[in-house]
């Protein structure tokens, strides 16, 4: 039986150090806050009896469970990410926990008013009665994907004390950077030497997922001519107004806060402008690859009519892809879902398979020759002030680990 109180430390220990990223940055990882973390996983992993534990010159972290049975089975690989979002501040987090949750709002500022309330966020009701870690609402919690680490580390260590669960060799990887897209970047898929991997990744207890968006970023950047505004009659071209234009030709419903299951969106993230030049940033998101490369086009005909009512054609747009739907790498070897799913409903827990709309370090590592589905790790309302996790999550999502590694021994699978 896993302790509460010491999967609870253990992850508190984690989400008090800061570890965001930085996409501005171009060093790996982007932040050198994230070698705090890092480094103290390097000792624990150690600590707690794992072999082969090595971390590189970028940080990613790699160990071995080794095998406790004679015959051949596949190695499998668990997979979480150390770093957290830039989107709300990761520094100086001070948890909360919540025993024996009531139902009703928790108040994580009094000082400021700020509630975590079941009546806008419903998934709290359904963990009446267990105990939940919050943030005191002026930072993330970091649970994504801190809560993902926690579960790894307390799976190896709870499979050493229990030599009696048989199973294969298990890798573990740690990365940096994922919040910024580059999880993956550098992972060594030969050296981790996995057959397939799982990332810890998820929210809610039983997610299950093996399809997430294709991805792009895209940099529209319109240029303008500043004049005094005094005599700018005819000669002025603001690039403020035509950047509008531009967002405005795009589908107003087709936008993260009008679309949900597979359906695909264009997301303005962040502006920066004046009169003589105007950025807009922008991700762009399908499940759907045919529908994913017609968003891109589409992005670029609509700068294309805008540009054909100037003379200087003010609109220039810079497309990256960035990650792929995985589902294409997964279902040639899905006995590699099924094993998880088998895992899940053998501990009673109902399996929750969908798409991620968002991605994670599994599909970029699914291109580079690792499967890797993505399981729960019990956070929910990532990225900001009103995350938290559930306790009981946390240990469920400890079982599950054991018990896949446990299944994975006693199939003949490749």
């Amino acid at each position: 039986m896993i302790s509460k109180k010491h999967i609870t430390d253990r992850f508190i220990s984690y989400v008090t150090i800061d570890t965001e990223s930085d996409p501005a940055s171009q060093t790996t990882p982007s932040t050198k806050k994230q070698w705090d973390l890092a480094n103290k996983l390097v000792e624990e992993l150690k600590a707690i009896g794992l072999s082969d534990v090595t971390i590189d010159e970028n940080a990613y972290i790699m160990a071995t469970l080794p095998s406790n049975i004679d015959q051949e089975v596949p190695t499998i690989g668990f997979i979480s990410h150390f770093d957290t979002s830039p989107d709300f501040t990761g520094a100086n987090v001070k948890p909360q926990i919540v025993e024996n949750y009531d139902g009703k709002d928790i108040i994580l500022s009094e000082a400021e008013n700020i509630v975590l309330s079941p009546d806008y966020f419903e998934d709290l009701q359904q963990y009446k009665g267990q105990t939940l870690i919050t943030t005191d609402g002026t930072t993330l919690l970091g649970a994504d994907d801190k809560a993902g680490i926690t579960e790894i580390v307390t799976a190896m260590e709870y499979l050493i004390q229990h030599p009696e669960i048989k199973h294969g060799k298990i890798r573990i990887g740690f990365t940096p950077d994922e919040e910024i897209g580059r999880g993956a970047h550098k992972f060594d898929v030969p050296k981790f030497g996995a057959d397939w991997a799982y990332t810890m990744d998820g929210s809610q207890i039983g997610e299950l997922e093996y399809e997430n968006f294709n991805a792009a970023g895209a940099v529209v950047t319109v240029k303008g001519k500043i004049v005094h505004p005094g005599y700018a009659k005819g000669k002025m071209i603001n690039s403020m107004y035509i950047a509008q234009d531009y967002i405005d030709a795009l589908p107003k419903k087709e936008t993260p806060e009008h679309t949900s299951g597979r359906e695909g969106f264009y997301h303005l993230h962040t502006i920066k402008g004046d009169v003589e030049e105007t950025k807009l940033y922008y991700i762009i998101r399908d499940h759907d690859k045919e529908k994913f490369e017609e968003r891109k086009a589409f992005m670029l005909q609509m700068a294309q009519t805008i540009n054909s009512k100037y003379n200087n054609e003010p609109i220039t747009i810079d497309i990256n892809d960035q990650y792929y739907n995985m589902r294409e790498k997964v279902e040639p070897v899905m006995h590699i879902v099924d094993i998880a799913e088998e895992a899940m409903k053998s501990l009673n827990i109902t399996p929750l398979i969908k798409p991620i709309r968002g991605g994670t370090d599994g599909s970029q590592l699914s291109f580079k020759g690792l499967p890797c589905p993505n399981i729960f790790a019990g956070g929910h309302n990532f990225h900001g002030r009103y995350e938290y996790v559930p306790v009981e999550s946390m240990i469920k999502a400890v079982e599950v680990i054991v018990r896949i590694a446990e299944l994975t021994a006693s199939k003949k699978v490749k």
